[in-house]
C-alpha cells in the first residue's frame, strides 16, 4: 500500500519571502486574498500591546481598504501594514470552545483525532483530547525540523556549492556544501529555487582558472561526501520512493532532485549529485570554449582531502538563507529538501551528516526548547516514515515557540506556513466547503498526509483577536473518507470563536 505525503497546491517560490519584524502577531491575514498568486504572506507578530478594546467586527476578518506593497505600509497601520493585537483580548472559555470542536473533530470511517489547542501567549491549554498520545505525525513531522535548523544554523545561513581546483592540473572538483536548490543556469539573487547557478559557478571557475594560465584539457570531479550513512533510510517504502516522494540524498542537486524545476511530482533522480556534476560540466564546456578550453567529457568522483580532492578554491555561488529554504519546505512539504536540512542542522550542531545525526540534532533542539519529548520516537526528520511517533501537544508546543517563544530566530519559519484556500498544500482546501470558508485566509497551519493518517498544526487569531496554536492528528483513518475536511472544519472554528 502506498503511504505517499501530500503536496496539493505547491507553489514554486520565485522571489524572496517579505519578513515581517521579530514577535510575529497575525492579524489581517484576509488581506493575503488580495494578493497576486505566487506572493508570500507574513503576518507580523510584534508581542502584545497596551490593553484595547476589540471592535465589534475585528479587522482580521475584514477584508482591507488596502494593503501595503512590500517594504512600505498602509495608512494607518503599522510598520508592515499590520496592527499588533492585544494582551487584553479575550482567551475563549475551554467549555464552549470544546463544544463546538467536538461537532467538527470527527472522523469519517475508521480512526480518531488527537487533538490540542493553546493560547499561544500564555500557553494555556484550551482544549484537549488525548493531547499526550503519540501518533504518526505524516508530514507534520516537518515542525520539528524547521525550529531544529532554525536554531542549529540560523536563518541567514547560507550553503556553498565550490569548484575547486584539483590534485592535477585542469582538474576541477564540484563540491558540495548542501544546497540542492541548484539551478542550471545563472544564478537568480531574488529566488529561492535557483538562488545559486552552475552557470555562474562555471563561469567565474573559467576566470579563475584563465588567470591561473591553465591551458590544458579541463576535467570535471564530484566531491559529494558531506553525508555519511545510508542514502535512503530503511524507514521509508520503496514505492514512496519510486513514486518520487524520496531519492537517495545527497549535498548538492538541482532544484530539490526534480528534473524539471516546473514539475514537483513524479519520479526523482536517483543520482542528484552526479546530475549537478554533469550540468555544470556541460556549463563549464560552454564557459570554456568562449576562453578557447576545452573540457574532457565525463564526470568522476572524488572525496575531500584525498589526492585527487583539491583544496584551493575556484569559485562559489552560494544558496538561499536557511530561513528561505525552511519557509519552501513547510509551504510544499518537500521530504527531500526536509531531509537534507536535517542533515545540515546535524553537522551545525558536531552530528554526523545522517539520519541518525539529523535525528539526534532534531531531539536535542527540542530539550532545549523545554518540549518534552521522551515519549516521541523519529524514524526520520520529514515525516515519510510509518514509525515516527509525535503527540499533538508536542507539535503544538513547537508551533508555539515559533509564534511566541523567546527564540525570535523561529519567527523566521512562520512565513512558510501554508494559508488556507491560498498558499502551499493548503492552496486547493477550504474553497469547497461552506463550513471552512471562515478559515480561509485566516488559518496557516502544516499539512500532514499518509495513507491513514491526516494531521493539521498551526496558528490563528480568532474572532476575539486571541492568537491561539493548534494540532489535530488522525491515525488509522479510513483512506479517501473526506478527514482532511473535517481538520479545515475544526480549523476554522478557532478562526470564527468568541467561545465565552
Amino acid at each position: 500500500m502506498k503511504r505517499r505525503t501530500s503536496h496539493p497546491g505547491a507553489d514554486p517560490v520565485t522571489g524572496p519571502l517579505r519578513r515581517s519584524p521579530p514577535l510575529l502577531l497575525q492579524t489581517l491575514l484576509v488581506a493575503a486574498l488580495a494578493l497576486p498568486a505566487g506572493v508570500a504572506v507574513a503576518p507580523a507578530f510584534l508581542g502584545p500591546s497596551p490593553a484595547e478594546t476589540a471592535p465589534a467586527t475585528p479587522p482580521w476578518h475584514q477584508a482591507p481598504g488596502s494593503l501595503a506593497a512590500p517594504g512600505g505600509a498602509a495608512a494607518g497601520t503599522g510598520p508592515d501594514g499590520i496592527e499588533p493585537l492585544a494582551a487584553a483580548a479575550p482567551v475563549p472559555q475551554p467549555g464552549p470552545l470544546a463544544a463546538q470542536l467536538n461537532e467538527t473533530l470527527k472522523t469519517a470511517g475508521a480512526g480518531d483525532f488527537t487533538g490540542v489547542v493553546q493560547d499561544a501567549l500564555t500557553g494555556e491549554v484550551l482544549f484537549d483530547r488525548s493531547g499526550d498520545e503519540v501518533r504518526v505525525p505524516a508530514s507534520n513531522m516537518k515542525l520539528l525540523t524547521a525550529a531544529a535548523a532554525l536554531r542549529a544554523l540560523g536563518p541567514e545561513r547560507r550553503f556553498s556549492t565550490r569548484a575547486v581546483a584539483g590534485a592535477a592540473p585542469g582538474s576541477v572538483v564540484l563540491t558540495g556544501g548542501g544546497d540542492v536548490l541548484l539551478g542550471a543556469g545563472e544564478s537568480v539573487p531574488g529566488a529561492v529555487l535557483g538562488h545559486a547557478g552552475l552557470a555562474s559557478l562555471a563561469q567565474s571557475s573559467v576566470r579563475a582558472l584563465q588567470d591561473d594560465g591553465v591551458s590544458v584539457p579541463l576535467t570535471v570531479q564530484l566531491d559529494d561526501s558531506l553525508f555519511t550513512g545510508p542514502a535512503l533510510n530503511p524507514a521509508w517504502n520503496l514505492e514512496d520512493v519510486a513514486a518520487g516522494e524520496m531519492a537517495p540524498l545527497f549535498p548538492l542537486a538541482l532544484n530539490s532532485a526534480r528534473f524539471d524545476p516546473a514539475t514537483t511530482t513524479g519520479p526523482r533522480p536517483q543520482d542528484a549529485a552526479m546530475g549537478a556534476a554533469e550540468a555544470f560540466s556541460a556549463q563549464l564546456a560552454a564557459a570554456a570554449g568562449a576562453a578557447g578550453l576545452t573540457v574532457a567529457p565525463g564526470v568522476t568522483r572524488v572525496r575531500a582531502g584525498t589526492d585527487d580532492g583539491g583544496t584551493r578554491v575556484l569559485a562559489e555561488v552560494q544558496s538561499a538563507t536557511v530561513g528561505q529554504q525552511v519557509d519552501l519546505l513547510l509551504r510544499t512539504s518537500d521530504n527531500y529538501l526536509t531531509e537534507v536540512i536535517g542533515r545540515m542542522a546535524a553537522l551545525a550542531a558536531g552530528q554526523p551528516g545522517s539520519n541518525d545525526g539529523a535525528v539526534a540534532a532534531v531531539l536535542q533542539q527540542l530539550a532545549d526548547l523545554n518540549i518534552p519529548a521522551a515519549t516521541l520516537r523519529a524514524a526520520d526528520v520529514s515525516g515519510l516514515a510509518l514509525a515516527n511517533r509525535v503527540s499533538a501537544r508536542q507539535l503544538a508546543e513547537v508551533v508555539r515557540n515559533m509564534t511566541s517563544g523567546a527564540d525570535t530566530r523561529l519567527r523566521a519559519g512562520l512565513a512558510g506556513f501554508p494559508v488556507a484556500g491560498l498558499t502551499g498544500t493548503l492552496g486547493e482546501r477550504y474553497v469547497d466547503d461552506a463550513a471552512t470558508a471562515g478559515g480561509a485566509g485566516l488559518v496557516r497551519a502544516k499539512t500532514g498526509t499518509l495513507n491513514t493518517v491526516i494531521a493539521l498544526s498551526g496558528y490563528v487569531v480568532d474572532a476575539d483577536g486571541r492568537l491561539l496554536v493548534f494540532s489535530f492528528v488522525g491515525n488509522g483513518l479510513t483512506p479517501g473518507a473526506g478527514n482532511k475536511t473535517a481538520l479545515d472544519r475544526t480549523a476554522s472554528v478557532l478562526a470564527g470563536c468568541g467561545c465565552r
